[in-house]
């Protein structure tokens, strides 16, 4: 399992969750996808991450270089203050179950 993150600081006032509704939307149409969420700082409202869930690194691979997501994203950029950044974690598989 990969977990994508697309992590952003919105500008004041703004609203990014039109855009990551339609990103959501976009990612749910790929094979491999499992499920997304979006994540707002306790400590600074306008830091927002976009945690989503994908079978392979192919998968995440494949939405997060397509056309409709870069330019998704690209009308995001209005919002920001700064470029997103985009990450890619695997879940790890822990050698020891937890008692």
């Amino acid at each position: 399992m990969i977990k994508g993150i697309v992590g952003c600081r919105v500008r004041k006032d703004r609203d990014l969750e039109p855009i990551l509704f339609k990103l959501k939307s976009h990612a749910a149409q790929y094979q491999g996808f499992k499920g997304m969420e979006n994540l707002v700082s306790a400590d600074n409202g306008s830091v927002i991450a976009m945690v989503s869930t994908w079978e392979s690194s192919e998968a995440w691979k494949s939405w997060i270089g397509s056309a409709i997501t870069k330019e998704l994203l690209r009308q995001a950029d209005a919002l920001l203050v700064e470029e997103p950044r985009v990450t890619t974690y695997r879940m790890m598989v822990p050698a020891v179950m937890w008692v």
